[in-house]
This record gives C-alpha cells, structure tokens and sequence, in this order.
C-alpha cells in the first residue's frame, strides 16, 4: 500500500514511465519513510548498537562520525526509508533502493539494519515484502549486495527467494571495499512464489 501521507517524491525517468524510489509505503505492521536530514539523531539511536554491525562489512558503524557518513549516503541516494515499527511509533531501522539501471531493468535493495530488538521477529520479511511489490510494478529484477561474512543476512535474503549470482568488491559510501555477495530476485519468480503462497 502507499502511504498516504506523500508530499514529496524522488523521480526515475524509464523511457515513457516514472516511479518513485523513495515512495512512502505502508503495511500493517510497518511504514517506510522517506529519510530525511533531522532523522540523524533518532536513526543514531538505532545505529549505536555495536550488535548491530557485528556482521556488517563495516563493523565501526556504531561509532557517530562513521555513522555519519553512512547516513550522508543514505541521504543523497534519494532511496532511503527510515523503518516506522506501527505498533510503537519507534523507529526499527533503515533501508533504501538504489543504483537503478535502465538497460537491464534492475535496482538494488539494501543498506538494511534494524535495532536488535527486531531481530527474528518476522519484521525484515514484512519490510522486503512491501518494498518487492511496489517496486516490481516497475522493474524485472532486484539485486541485494550482502557482506561475505555476514551469515544473517546471507539467511534472510535466501529466506526471501533471493539466488546468489556473484561476488565482488563493493565500496559503500566513504567506505573502503570489502568482499559481498551479489544476490537477484527475478520478478517472474517473485510473483509466481507470491501466488503459491
């Protein structure tokens, strides 16, 4: 579902159509929020957590300069959502959509984290579900960039339907590059595994 409460919008031109990478959405157990410069400090709150980076690529993300860079990124991708649990009004994380490309009709998902307490509580599962079928109105593949030693995420991601394709070397914003896996969701099979269950 969109959010109704919608007053602004990122634009991607695709040859006739336009989407929106940073379209507020809405489920009944979360909202996604487009992030915004005065969420720094309610995000941090989240982010000091060394728990939460421990499998990340970047494990000194709890430190706030760190942090504060990986926000920047998160800023000027234009795709980033600050993760409203609906039950608190608490914010239980970030994530985004980013690096769109035209010629194969695809775009990533990720820079994901949530505050522990979320952890294993089926939270990410509704998130990535929300995010797919808006987002597969639009495009024919997504693609998740999954740190090498992050073992959660490799889990989570394969729990969504995801096969892993690659690895390489990806520098995240101001960051260093560090080894990941690369993982794709076709549409075709996104939407068929949603009709069977």
């Amino acid at each position: 579902m969109i959010h109704p409460d919608c007053n602004f919008v990122h634009i991607i031109n695709i040859k006739t159509m336009n989407f929106s990478i940073q379209q507020p959405l809405e489920n009944e157990r979360v909202k996604l929020v487009p992030l915004e410069n005065n969420d720094f400090d309610a995000l941090y709150q989240v982010a000091y957590d060394k728990e939460v980076w421990m499998q990340h690529p970047n494990k000194d993300r709890w430190k706030k300069e760190v942090f504060q860079l990986f926000f920047e990124g998160a800023i000027q991708s234009n795709g980033a959502f600050k993760i409203i649990d609906k039950s608190t009004n608490d914010i239980a994380g970030c994530t985004r959509f980013y690096d769109y490309k035209e010629s194969d009709n695809s775009i990533l998902i990720g820079y994901t984290f949530y505050a522990t307490k979320y952890w294993g509580t089926g939270l990410n599962p509704s998130v990535k579900k929300l995010m797919m079928d808006y987002i597969f109105q639009f495009v024919n593949r997504i693609l998740l960039h999954v740190g090498a030693g992050n073992l959660r995420s490799q889990i989570a991601v394969g729990r969504l339907g995801a096969t892993k394709i690659a690895e390489e070397n990806v520098a995240y914003y101001g960051e260093a590059s560090k080894l990941n896996f690369i993982y794709e969701i076709k549409k075709e099979d996104y939407l068929s595994a949603s009709q069977t269950n």
